[in-house]
């Protein structure tokens, strides 16, 4: 008896035009989606790698501290111009709770003419700084730093910031559908397909592009929905309306976020002196004596400066993220707290934005979701890899054929 030959059934119509959507838009955006990714996997572990290769800094190493006490912030701050010679302003200072912790001062200007990153950010350097002598430990020049630039170019490939986070905005819009896409494709049709298309069935295969193809397959799905979670929250920073739609979902529909730009400094400029700064940063370590440290703007003047609404101080509470904060308005002259807004005072929407960053870079959670934001941004850098060496063993087949 004749066996019957079962011809392999050809995909319909909405999955033949999936397929090609996906392969046109992988062939398009491949190479931009390599550069995304694989600079945001090396970005990932930036703090662990600072925190080891600059751990004599970060701690001063001061002896007897209980017995000494911190210079003023004024005072630090002139002792560091005087050692560092700048042309721009110190812009602000890290403050933590850490007693045995330094100061962190910064210099950082934007020029909003520049038409590239190294243009438009002329300084962006830091200097630890010993609290109770005033010594300047180190200075470190973020702006020509490793996982700056790495950080600059996941961001805006270099560009400028105003267009260049458009540029990249737009390959990974194209990126989500290509997972969802990939998702249709992947999706098995029978229980039998489901089991393969779960792990790699590899005991027996020896052809390099069966092995290539189960990499973009399985790996792609497994990737995809913290892939998803990734360029979503990355559209957040390239587009307003994703922000605006974030806040929208997770406030349960309102379309204001919160503004305390009514609540302004009131008491006349006489009153403001050398000790202002410390009284602020007195009233915030009393405040917060279990958080992680706060910032606090010097007041100089610079090259983007505009008008800011009151006098705010931002106040982490985490080492590791950022999404726990609280902010506080004081007086700029008197030194008086105005305003306190904590994480029990916010909405869910307010959350869910001040979470994005932690949740794009994989810090929300600590060292498990960095891990995982790592692996996956390694993932989605080989998907572009796979999927052109899948293109090009097809394209070689049929010219073979053809011969």
């Amino acid at each position: 008896m004749r066996k019957k030959h079962h011809h392999k059934k050809k995909p319909g119509t909405f999955k033949k035009w999936t397929g090609k959507l996906h392969l046109w838009f992988g062939l398009g955006i491949g190479f931009l989606i390599f550069i995304i990714s694989i600079t945001g996997a090396l970005y990932v572990f930036k703090d662990e790698i600072e925190n080891i290769t600059r751990k004599d800094v970060i701690y001063h190493n001061e002896q007897n501290i209980d017995q000494k006490q911190i210079l003023p912030i004024r005072v630090l701050e002139k002792a560091l111009v005087e050692q560092v010679k700048e042309k721009y302003p110190v812009h602000w200072v890290n403050i933590p709770i850490d007693k045995k912790m330094s100061y962190l001062f910064y210099w950082y200007e934007h020029n909003p003419k520049g038409w590239n990153y190294f243009n438009e950010f002329p300084i962006y350097k830091v200097a630890y700084v010993n609290p109770y002598n005033g010594k300047v430990l180190r200075t470190y020049d973020e702006k020509n730093g490793f996982f700056q630039i790495v950080k600059m170019i996941h961001w805006s490939y270099l560009l400028k910031q105003e267009w260049g986070t458009y540029l990249v905005g737009i390959p990974v819009i194209i990126f989500v559908i290509m997972l969802i896409s990939g998702i249709i494709l992947w999706w098995p049709k029978n229980k039998a397909a489901r089991k393969q298309r779960f792990a790699f069935k590899w005991k027996n295969v020896k052809n390099w592009k069966r092995k290539n193809y189960d990499l973009h397959n399985v790996l792609g799905f497994y990737a995809s929905i913290f892939a998803l979670i990734f360029s979503l929250t990355g559209l957040f920073y390239a587009f307003f309306v994703v922000q605006a739609a974030f806040y929208f979902i997770f406030s349960g529909g309102k379309t204001v976020y919160p503004d305390f730009s009514s609540i302004k400094t009131k008491a006349p400029i006489e009153l403001r002196t050398e000790g202002t700064l410390d009284k602020i940063s007195n009233t915030v370590k009393a405040k917060y004596p279990d958080s992680y440290g706060f910032s606090i703007d010097l007041g100089h003047e610079h090259m983007d400066d505009h008008e800011h609404p009151n006098f705010e101080v931002y106040v982490k509470h985490l080492s590791y993220s950022y999404h726990k904060s609280s902010s506080l308005i004081f007086d700029e002259n008197s030194g008086e707290l105005l305003h306190t807004h904590d994480m029990k005072d916010k909405n869910f929407g307010e959350k869910t934005v001040g979470a994005n960053y932690d949740i794009h870079v994989g810090s929300i959670l600590g060292l498990p979701t960095k891990i995982i934001a790592f692996i996956v941004s390694l993932i989605c850098a080989s998907l572009p890899v796979t999927g052109f060496m899948i293109w090009w063993g097809r394209r070689k087949k049929k010219t073979i054929k053809t011969t």
